[in-house]
C-alpha cells in the first residue's frame, strides 16, 4: 500500500479501530479515548496522512465549495463580465482550497440556489448581481448562509463589493459638460438592476454640480432591444443632438450601429459614449469613449471577502473599488 493513496479506512484496518473513530481523532470531537486519539495521530504522523477534501470537511463541518449566483436571464453581451468576475472568484477560490459550484437564477425564480443551500452543498455565496427586490439575497439573509453581493445592496446587513459606478457616471458625464456638449441625451436599461440607478445618480449628480450649465437632456430608460434604440436615435438626430450616451455596452453598441445606418458621422454629428467598456467595444472605429472597471478583481475582492465570514473575522460591510475614464476618439 502506498502511503500517498492512504485513506481514513486504511488507517482504521490497520489499527483496528472503525473509521468513525479515526475521523474523531483527525476532527478533535466526539467522544473517543485519549490513548486511542494518540495512536491514531501518531500512525498519521508516521504515515504522512493528508486528509483529502471530503474527509476534511466531514471533519471540519464544511464542504469546501462555495455558491457562485449568476443570472439566468443575462444578456449576451454581459457575458464578458460575468466571465471575468467568475475568473477572480476561481482563483481566490483556489487558492484557499475551495470549489465553485455555479447557480443560476431569476428574478422570480430561486430554486437552484435553494437545492444547494437547502442540501449543504455550500459555504457561502456569492451573488453577482443586485436587484430592488432581490428575492436571492433575501432568502440567504433568512437561511442565515454566509455571503457576498457584488453590486451595491439597500440592505446594511449585506456584505457587499461594487465598483464606484456612481462616481464615475458622474466625472464622465462632467467632462463631456466641461467639454462644451449642450444637447445630451442617455439611453439607459433596466431600472431594477441596482447598478443602472447607481449610474442614473451620476449622470445627474454632474448636472446639479454644473450650476450654469444651460442646455437640453433627455433620459430614456428600461431599454432592451436594439430596434427601440434606432427609434430613440433617429428621434434624436431630428432634434440636433450633440452626444449620446450608452449606459452599458450593449446599448452604446446599438447607438453606434443605428448612427451608421443613417450615416450619421461619430465624433463628427455625434458624440457617443459608454458608461461601461468591455471586449464588445474595443473593435469599434472610432474608438469609443467609456469608463473602464477592474472586473477580475471585483469578483476577486468578493471571494476573499467571503473567506474571511467563513474563517469568522468581520469583514468590511461596504467595499468600492476604483475605475478609469478612458477618453478616446469617440468624443473629440
Amino acid at each position: 500500500m502506498e502511503e500517498k493513496n492512504l485513506t481514513i479506512a486504511d488507517i482504521a484496518q490497520a489499527l483496528g479501530v472503525s473509521k468513525t473513530t479515526v475521523s474523531r481523532a483527525i476532527s478533535g470531537k466526539g467522544r473517543i479515548g485519549e490513548e486511542t486519539r494518540r495512536r491514531v495521530l501518531a500512525y498519521i504522523e508516521t504515515h504522512h496522512y493528508s486528509p483529502n477534501v471530503v474527509a476534511k470537511g466531514l471533519a471540519q463541518n464544511k464542504t469546501f465549495n462555495l455558491g457562485l449566483v449568476l443570472p439566468g436571464d443575462y444578456h449576451i453581451v454581459e457575458l464578458p463580465f460575468f466571465q471575468k468576475c467568475m475568473l477572480g472568484i476561481s482563483r481566490a477560490a483556489s487558492e484557499a482550497g475551495y470549489d465553485v459550484l455555479i447557480s443560476m437564477v431569476m428574478a422570480d425564480n430561486i430554486t437552484q440556489l435553494k437545492r444547494a443551500v437547502t442540501n449543504r452543498k455550500i459555504d457561502g455565496a456569492i451573488l453577482t448581481r443586485t436587484l430592488t427586490d432581490d428575492m436571492a439575497m433575501k432568502y440567504l439573509l433568512e437561511n442565515r448562509l454566509p455571503f457576498v453581493a457584488v453590486g451595491r445592496a439597500e440592505d446594511e446587513r449585506v456584505v457587499q463589493v461594487d465598483n464606484d459606478h456612481r462616481s464615475a457616471c458622474r466625472e464622465m458625464t462632467s467632462r463631456l459638460l466641461d467639454g462644451g456638449i449642450r444637447r445630451i441625451a442617455l439611453i439607459g436599461n433596466d431600472e431594477n438592476h441596482i447598478v443602472t440607478r447607481s449610474r442614473m445618480k451620476g449622470f445627474e449628480d454632474a448636472f446639479a454640480e454644473k450650476r450654469g450649465w444651460s442646455g437640453s437632456r433627455q433620459t430614456f430608460m428600461n431599454v432592451r432591444e436594439e430596434r427601440e434604440v434606432e427609434r430613440i436615435v433617429e428621434g434624436l438626430l431630428g432634434q440636433g443632438v450633440e452626444c449620446v450616451v450608452g449606459m452599458d455596452d450593449f446599448l452604446c453598441g446599438c447607438v453606434l450601429n443605428a448612427l451608421q445606418k443613417r450615416q450619421a458621422a461619430v465624433p463628427g454629428q455625434v458624440q457617443v459614449v459608454s458608461f461601461y467598456d468591455s471586449t464588445v467595444l474595443e473593435n469599434r472605429i472610432p474608438a469609443v469613449t467609456s469608463i473602464r472597471f477592474d472586473v477580475e478583481e471585483l469578483g476577486r475582492t468578493a471571494c476573499e471577502l467571503l473567506l474571511q465570514m467563513l474563517d469568522g473575522e468581520e469583514p468590511k460591510r461596504r467595499t468600492l473599488l476604483g475605475y478609469e475614464v478612458c477618453m478616446r476618439e469617440s468624443t473629440r
